[in-house]
């Protein structure tokens, strides 16, 4: 969990303004997200496997284009990987107004 507290002697809309620019940012990844697991799902239904047994079973040599399509499909799962793990931090967040 991210706990903000936000303080401006500047602005008072700054807690409304952080919110409004994270949850931007969170559905931009959503979509990049979803974005991911339709390549992630085109790699798995030309080789009708899904992609955790590719990355247990699966060497370049396997696949029809060879290193260039396995480093695609490798690419797109750390892609996928490090999206996710950033919009569960995003849902974490808890905004505090300070007082």
């Amino acid at each position: 969990m991210i706990r903000l507290q936000i303080q401006s002697d500047a602005h008072e809309g700054a807690l409304d303004l952080i919110r409004s620019a994270i949850a931007a940012e969170t559905s931009r990844l959503e979509l990049g997200l979803k974005a991911t697991k339709r390549h992630l799902r085109s790699f798995e239904e030309r080789y009708q496997v899904t992609s955790e047994e590719f990355l247990r079973d699966f060497a370049a040599e396997d696949l029809e284009d060879k290193d260039l399509e396995y480093v695609s499909w490798a690419g797109e799962l750390k892609i996928y990987e490090r999206i996710a793990a950033q919009l569960e931090s995003h849902k974490g967040i808890q905004y505090a107004k300070a007082t």
